[in-house]
């Protein structure tokens, strides 16, 4: 059985090594050496998962990221980095047990984060396979990403296989987004101005979708 979250890994490895330590990403403020470092990071260290979200330890999480990423900043300690996320997680840390649940879709997103973050580039073509990996992936983490929406979302792939993730609150209606799964993702991680995907809904529930989600 193939395990997708080592080639979307594998994928991201190689896309931070095509564009090198200081290149752009889709990460407000981050270079691909940060990335890199929180990427790492989120594997090897408690403090930082517990951080990202935000609350008591997100300071503390982010001076990590810029620590590490500092060490990232020259061509030996990016590849340091690289040869980290390659390895993947320790054995005693929770993502070692994550597998695909866990890293398929962030690596995916990160990814792209790297391809996309200097600029419109065309996306990557998935096989069936690896698009079915992603969509299964999707439809359990769209309802969380989409909680906040007043408005019912609907994600409609170019095949025609819809699948209704949110019901609308009251009377927001319902937002039907339409676009390659990939591309769905990027919009359920809050990559929507970087994703070739389609609002179709009233205004105010489009609007109603957009602000819940960064970039939505």
């Amino acid at each position: 059985m193939t395990t997708w979250h080592a080639l979307e890994r594998a994928d991201l490895v190689q896309a931070l090594s095509d564009a090198g330590p200081d290149a752009p990403t889709l990460c407000a403020g981050w270079r691909t050496r940060h990335l890199a470092a929180h990427v790492v990071l989120r594997e090897r260290s408690l403090v930082v998962p517990a951080g990202l979200g935000g609350g008591p330890l997100a300071e503390r999480a982010d001076q990590a990221i810029e620590d590490a990423a500092a060490q990232g900043a020259t061509a030996p300690g990016f590849e340091a980095l690289l040869e980290q996320i390659a390895e993947g997680p320790r054995r005693w840390h929770p993502l070692a047990w994550g597998g695909e649940l866990a890293n398929v879709l962030e690596f995916f997103v990160h990814t792209e984060d790297v391809r996309r973050g200097d600029g419109e580039v065309e996306p990557r073509e998935l096989d069936a396979d690896r698009t079915e990996a992603l969509w299964r992936q999707l439809l359990r983490m769209a309802p969380l990403a989409y909680r906040r929406s007043g408005a019912g979302v609907v994600l409609v792939r170019p095949d025609g296989v819809r699948r209704a993730v949110r019901r609308p609150t009251g009377d927001q209606g319902t937002v039907v987004v339409r676009g390659d799964v990939g591309e769905l993702v990027l919009h359920v991680f809050g990559r929507g101005e970087a994703a070739r995907v389609t609002l179709d809904g009233a205004p105010h529930a489009v609007e109603a979708l957009r602000v819940t989600l960064p970039g939505g």
